[in-house]
Formats: structure tokens, C-alpha cells, sequence
């Protein structure tokens, strides 16, 4: 069997003809170049892969507004380097990771690598800084020895500005590799986001009623395109890296037909692959899919998520109400020869370990701002102030947090720096250990997880990835010394 195209070998750079056998592994699809045009029903591009060697990588990532093509109308979007979305990352466990960000838009903004175990220190993960238009700021991550692989991504993060930012398209992927390599045939980063935009190809600020509820676009592109293609034959095991970022629409990902075994969400991998019929992605989280070819077209589709309204008196719940095709993918020709299983691993569980601690956090919407127009979203019952420190952890502790949800709106809670295990979702504990950056808080309940908080001291923040919420105040900053 050979390949339907010349292929990219993951970062070695080199057009590569594939033959079939058991051995294969980790062969990246075709990369698209910044500024190619996302159309409708084209093959599915990838974002351009930027690979570290000999342990570091230096890149430049510029902001700037940049007119790209979706759904053959001229867009006035944001971008970094001149791409929707942004050039994926790809680093190994022990590399130094050196970002100099240049903002070249007319606003502040700054730069969040989401789900990293890195410190928030200084020129780190520190959402803090603030970078003016015009000026250029470096970044500096030591990803440690022992970070656990998977897909992560980076966004802004400058208080006030992250969803419409966001929302305009900046976002990109960071992927820190496998030590043990996963047999795969092909692997793609997918990148759910969804915008809206005029004829003229204006992208609309939210009004006051979308911030409250969360705005969630008319357009949900995959990789910046609608609706593309994928190719692929018979018997393949492709690897999707899926993120979703989207500033507040949930994901229900269906694709009838194939044989789906999820790795793992977020920062954590399951003891052995599971096998799914769906994908549920909060805004902010990922998956890492196994995906099996069968023979015959089928359609990735999003179905419609009830996260609830932003209040009764305003009517109405979210506005995702139909199913979305994001993908078609057409499988065909000669049957590709079976690889080997993928491996497994042995997560940590912190149930097993000492308690240091506990503590409870309220998430609430409700009561007039200033002048009456304005809904209050609170973190127990105060409006984030960066000045202000909501909650001292001891370091090396081990916590575990409930998180309470008094409103009639799920909330996605996300923890910068420290991953979470999730113990209890609404009313449903779970068993196996399963490691996540973003876990959801249903309407009017609660989520347990644990924390161990190791590794690096410093201020951060949590907040509901609902970027219109976080951006209107509900987002706490927390210290570890």
C-alpha cells in the first residue's frame, strides 16, 4: 500500500512516501502555509508545526489583524503569524520553550499557554503581564522532565480582552511529545473555534445580552476551514488532537461509523485507551483520539449541548439548537496493515495519598452591576481584582476543592499551572483517575477535585473558561509559597 499523498514526517521536515507494516508510527498530514485560504469542502489543513531541536525552541508569534479567507468571504480576523489558527508547538518533556511576542493590534493583550505544568513566575505562564499595542514582550517555559504529554494551547489572556481576542482567532496548539511513541499512521491537530462575521467580513463585538450568556459564533470552523474534507483508507489509525476554542460553546463530537479510543482530556492520559462513541469538550479542554478507519463516508459532527441559560428573565438558553458538520471524512481504496496496540500508562491517583486540606468555591451570576445593565459574575461573591489574593496555598500540599455552581448555567473551571484529578462531576464520581485543566461545574451543583501543589510557587489564576464570564469578573488569583 502506498500513501494518497506525500506526507510530513513529524519533526524531521522531509516528504515521506509511506508503505504499509506494523512499525509505522507518527506521520504528520500535510501542512498548510500561513495565510492559505480556508474554504469550504477542501482537504483539511494543518496548521504550520513548529518542532524543537536539541532541547529548546525559539519562536515568534506576532498578534496582528490579518484578512484571511472562511467560507470564501475576506474576514478581518486576528492572527498569529498571519494564520488562523496559529503555528502548532511541538516540544518534548525537559525542552525550554522561548516565545518572543510582538502585538501589532490596537489593543493590550498577552499570552496564556493553557493546561502547561510550567511556573508562573516572571517571564513563565504569567497572565499578569500586559504587552501595549506596538510592543514586544519574551517568554520563557521550562517544560519539566516529568510533564505528561498530550495537546495544550496557547491564547491571550489580558483581563477584559481574552474572548473577543479569542473569538477573532487568536489561538494556536502546543503539543508536548510522547516519550513512548504512540503507533499511529497519521496525526492532525483539530482546532474547533466558531466566529461570526458580516458580508463586509467584520467580526462583530458581543453585545451585553451575548457577554452574559457567552457568545457562541454562526460559523464553527476546523482548523479555520467549514466543513472540510479528510481522506484516509481502510484500516488506518489516525491520531486527532482536538482542542476546543471555542470562547463558550460545549462540544458533542460524533463520528457514526469509526472506531474512536480517547488517550486521554487535557494534561492526563487514561491506564489504557478508552473506547467512545463521542467526544464531550468543554470551551478550553482536548482530546487525544485514536481513530480506526472504516470503509464509506462519515460526518464529525458537533451536537447541540444545553449549558443552560444566563437567567430566567432573560429568556432562552444558549443558542446552539442544530447539529454542525465540522468535517466530512470519505474513507476508500486498499486496507492498510493493523499497527501495533497503543501503550498504556499508570496515572497517579491522589485518592491513594495524604489530605492536606480543603476548601469550597462558589461560582454565581446574579444582581445588577453598576448603573443596573450589567449582570455580577462573582467567584464567592466577589468580581476578580488583580490586586487581591483569593486563596494562599501552602506548597507541596495535596487539596481537594469543591466547587459549587449556585447559577442556571454549567460553568467550565479551569486552574492555571496545577492539573486537577477530577473525583466528582455533578453527581457522578469518578473512578478511574482522570486528569483535566478544565473540569465542568453543572447548573445549581457541584465538582470535587484534587490538586497537588507541586513543583512551582508563584500567583496565578482560576476562572470558568466561558472567556465572556472570566472576562466580567468571574476569575480568582490564587498564591503558592
Amino acid at each position: 500500500m502506498t500513501r494518497r499523498s506525500a506526507l510530513t514526517l513529524g519533526g524531521v521536515g522531509a516528504a515521506f512516501v509511506l508503505a504499509g507494516g506494523a512499525g509505522l508510527v507518527s506521520v504528520w498530514s500535510t501542512r498548510s502555509e500561513p495565510g492559505s485560504s480556508r474554504t469550504t469542502g477542501t482537504e483539511v489543513l494543518q496548521p504550520a508545526l513548529i518542532r524543537s531541536t536539541n532541547g529548546a525552541l525559539d519562536v515568534t508569534l506576532t498578534a496582528a489583524a490579518s484578512a484571511v479567507v472562511i467560507g470564501g468571504t475576506t474576514v478581518n480576523a486576528f492572527t498569529y503569524n498571519g494564520s488562523v489558527p496559529g503555528p502548532t508547538l511541538l516540544v518534548r518533556p525537559g525542552d525550554t520553550l522561548s516565545v518572543t511576542m510582538t502585538n501589532q493590534l490596537d489593543d493590550p493583550t498577552n499570552l496564556h499557554t493553557h493546561g502547561l505544568h510550567v511556573s508562573p513566575k516572571g517571564s513563565g505562564d504569567n497572565v499578569f503581564r500586559r504587552i501595549d499595542a506596538g510592543a514586544t514582550a519574551e517568554y520563557r517555559y521550562e517544560i519539566p522532565l516529568d510533564h505528561p504529554p498530550g495537546v495544550f494551547w496557547y491564547h491571550p489572556h489580558h483581563h477584559g480582552m481574552a474572548a473577543q481576542q479569542v473569538f477573532a482567532g487568536l489561538y494556536g496548539a502546543i503539543i508536548v511529545d510522547d516519550t513512548a511513541q504512540i503507533p499511529a499512521t497519521v496525526e492532525r491537530v483539530l482546532i474547533v473555534s466558531d466566529v461570526t462575521f458580516d458580508a463586509f467580513g467584520t467580526i462583530p463585538v458581543a453585545s451585553q445580552m451575548d457577554r452574559m450568556r457567552g457568545r457562541e459564533g454562526t460559523t464553527v470552523l476546523l482548523n479555520g476551514q467549514v466543513n472540510p474534507t479528510i481522506a484516509a483508507h481502510p484500516g488506518e489509525r489516525e491520531r486527532w488532537r482536538i482542542v476546543n476554542a471555542c470562547t463558550s460553546r460545549y462540544l458533542d463530537l460524533r463520528l457514526d461509523g469509526q472506531a474512536l479510543q480517547l488517550l486521554g482530556n487535557d494534561s492526563g492520559r487514561f491506564g489504557s485507551p478508552r473506547d467512545v462513541d463521542s467526544l464531550s469538550l468543554m470551551p478550553g479542554s482536548r482530546a487525544d483520539v485514536l481513530v480506526t478507519m472504516a470503509g464509506g463516508t462519515s460526518v464529525l459532527q458537533a451536537l447541540p449541548v444545553d449549558r443552560g441559560s444566563s437567567a430566567g428573565m432573560m429568556g432562552g438558553g444558549t443558542p446552539s439548537g442544530s447539529s454542525i458538520t465540522l468535517a466530512t471524512l470519505n474513507v476508500a481504496g486498499a486496507v492498510a496493515a493493523p499497527l501495533a496496540r497503543a501503550p498504556g500508562s499508570d496515572p497517579r491517583d491522589l485518592r491513594s495519598e495524604s489530605l492536606d486540606g480543603e476548601r469550597t468555591l462558589t461560582l454565581a451570576m446574579g444582581g445588577a452591576g453598576m448603573g443596573g445593565s450589567m449582570m455580577r459574575f462573582t467567584i464567592d461573591g466577589r468580581a476578580f481584582d488583580p490586586g487581591r489574593i483569593d486563596q494562599s496555598v501552602a506548597a507541596g500540599t495535596i487539596e481537594e476543592w469543591t466547587i459549587v455552581n449556585t447559577s442556571s448555567m454549567d460553568h467550565p473551571f479551569h486552574l492555571h499551572v496545577w492539573p486537577m484529578q477530577v473525583i466528582e462531576v455533578g453527581d457522578q464520581v469518578v473512578d478511574e483517575p482522570t486528569w483535566q485543566d478544565v473540569v465542568n461545574v453543572p447548573a445549581r451543583s457541584s465538582s470535587r477535585v484534587r490538586i497537588a501543589f507541586e513543583d512551582f510557587t508563584g500567583t496565578s489564576v482560576y476562572h470558568c473558561h466561558i472567556l465572556d464570564h472570566e472576562d466580567n469578573g468571574m476569575m480568582g488569583v490564587i498564591s503558592v509559597g
